[in-house]
């Protein structure tokens, strides 16, 4: 902290949406460090894992949720159960849509699912580079007709369009109060799990017909 005095922030931003939506890319470009594996499989992100950054004086701890679907096996409903756990310990809620699908189904389930709970949320279209400029506010406009939304972000993480102004409400939005990890800390995963999580990463990159969504390393 530049200012032991100055009066501190910390809390939770819960990161939530449809497989895919771009969640695990935002976190690492939030920290500003690889720490999620990204790939184009559905379902790649498993359980909850906490990504920390500084902005100020604010200490803001992200939580990657995996993405939420319609389960069908065990896991699958584990794995969205803990998504909205995730979004129900946090401070403040991000939706990340992807802007390029659109209003798929999985995102109109979600935002039914907002609407019933009066969850209200931040929006965070992502991967606007990918469509025209003028299809992002009607985009816009027909999902804050759909769920609870206090303010709308049209991004693009790999590029970092529309990162520091998303970087500036959250800093702003935490609650008073001291930061829960040392300021040098990127994330609570142990080494081992970081490397592990890499290596199932370049598995779900090279295999293709057949994959075990269940793999463990």
């Amino acid at each position: 902290m530049s200012d032991a005095t100055a009066e501190t922030r910390c809390g939770f931003v819960a990161l939530i949406g449809a497989p895919n939506a771009g969640k695990s890319t935002l976190l690492n470009a939030l920290v500003g460090t690889k720490i999620a594996i990204v790939t184009p499989k559905v379902q790649t992100t498993r359980t909850r894992m906490l990504g920390v950054a500084i902005e100020g004086e604010s200490q803001i701890v992200y939580i990657d949720t995996p993405g939420i679907f319609a389960p069908k096996r065990r896991l699958d409903r584990a794995m969205v159960a803990t998504a909205w756990q995730g979004s129900s310990d946090a401070d403040l809620t991000l939706w990340l849509v992807d802007a390029k699908r659109g209003l798929v189904e999985e995102v109109r389930r979600i935002a039914e699912a907002l609407s019933e709970q009066n969850r209200r949320v931040t929006l965070v279209l992502t991967k606007t580079d990918l469509i025209k400029p003028d299809a992002l506010l009607p985009l816009s406009a027909a999902l804050n007709e759909l769920a609870p939304i206090d303010q709308t972000y049209m991004i693009s993480a790999p590029k970092g369009d529309g990162l520091e102004d998303l970087r500036q409400l959250l800093a702003q939005s935490m609650p008073v109060g001291p930061w829960h990890f040392p300021e040098d800390t990127l994330t609570d995963q142990a080494s081992r799990i970081l490397a592990a999580e890499m290596t199932r990463e370049a598995l779900f990159l090279k295999l293709h017909q057949e994959l075990p969504y269940g793999i463990a390393v």
